[in-house]
Order: C-alpha cells, then structure tokens, then sequence
C-alpha cells in the first residue's frame, strides 16, 4: 500500500533510456497480413471491424474527406491497441500522457483546419462570425470562435487522458483495497474484488469507447473543413 499511486504512469526506462518508442510501436504487432487467400478467422473478424468502423465513420465525408480513411482506420487501431495492452498487468499505457496525446491531437486538427482554409476559405472565416451577429458583439465574438478553434486539440487530448487515468487509478485503488481488506473481512474482500472485476471490464469498454470518441471527432473536425 506503500506504492507510489503514479508510479504505473512513469515513462519506463531501461540503461537510462526511455522505452516509449517501443511501447509505441508494438502494438502494430498485433494486426498481422495476411498473404493467403482465404484469411483465418482473426483476419477476418479484424477485416470486417475495420470496414464497419469506416462506414459508419467515413460515410459522411466526399471525396476529399475520404482520402483520410486510412489515417484515421490507423489511428483508431493503435488508440486501441494501447489502451487495452496498458490494462494488463505491469505495462505501461501511453495514452496515459498528455504530451502524447496531444502530439496526435495537433497535427489532426491542424490538418483538417489547413484543408478547410485551402478548400473552403470563405466558409471556413465564416465561423467566426454568425450571421446576423449584432455589431457591437462582433469583436466579442471573433474572440470566443478563436479561442474555441484554438481549445479543439486541447479538449480531445484531455479527454482521452482524463479518462484512461481516471480509469487506471480506480483499478488500483480497489485491487489495493482488496489486498488490504483480505486479512481484515474475508466478505468485504470478496465483494470489493468482484467490483474490481466488473470495473476491469468497464475499462475494456472504455478503452474502445475513447479511441473511437478521438477519431470519430477528428473525423469530424475534418468533416466540418471539407
């Protein structure tokens, strides 16, 4: 019960070098290619969530908006990944870091503002002004559209944090509970470690959830730029 609460969130090192970019990288391990011609069962199902996910989420977009398909396929890909290897014991979960999930967030959303500037540059301005905004509140709100524009990235990085840690914390807390409580009440050990297990498959749901709610909203940014 000593342990450090954060400590599952330190960037691992080994030889004083950082283990992030392999930690980062393995999760593309985990969606092989298949040169068959008749796929096995895991390709397959992995194939078919894939154009699922691109109907549902591609659907509304032209032809400009759908040459981001495999960009956003990948990203929810490994978002996902790594949010469900960061839920096995003693791994470190990078999504758990701010300074990473931002560093998706920015170039997305710059991206997309970029294509929206370029392709639609009067519409784009448009956002910034309503029609009909009375005069004295144009500068006003000028300011408040910018500033909104500018809280885009921030708010899908916080989110994706927030939520992955909060998640993180909740399972260690109660897995320390219930170490704690086994030599108190056999009863109350029990029943916090069935509640750590219904939370564990919460946070595979949630895990999913968000690295679908991240892309489905850049996939919108995108959408309202294109």
């Amino acid at each position: 019960m000593n342990e450090n609460l954060f400590a599952s969130f330190i960037t691992p090192m080994i030889l004083g070098l950082p283990l992030a970019t392999l930690i980062v990288m393995f999760p593309s391990l985990l969606f092989p290619t298949s040169n068959r011609l008749v796929n096995n069962r895991l390709i397959s199902l992995q194939q078919w969530m894939l154009q699922l996910v691109s109907k549902q989420m591609m659907g509304i977009h032209n032809a400009k908006g759908q040459t981001w398909t495999l960009m956003l396929m990948s990203l929810i890909l490994f978002i996902g990944s790594t949010n469900l290897l960061g839920l096995l014991p003693h791994s470190f979960t990078p999504t758990t870091q701010l300074s990473m999930n931002l560093g998706m967030a920015i170039p997305l959303w710059a991206g997309a503002v970029i294509t929206g500037f370029r392709n639609k540059t009067k519409a784009s301005l448009a956002h910034f002004l309503p029609q009909g905004t009375p005069t004295p509140l144009i500068p006003m709100l000028v300011i408040i559209e910018t500033i909104s524009l500018f809280i885009q990235p921030i708010a899908l990085a916080v989110r994706l944090t927030a939520n992955i840690t909060a998640g993180h914390l909740l399972i260690h807390l109660i897995g320390g509970a219930a170490l704690a409580l086994m030599s108190i009440s056999t009863t109350m050990a029990l029943i916090t470690f069935i509640i750590l297990v219904l939370l564990t498959i919460l946070e595979f749901a949630v895990a999913m959830i968000q690295a679908y709610v991240f892309t489905l909203l850049v996939s919108l940014y995108l959408h309202d730029n294109t």
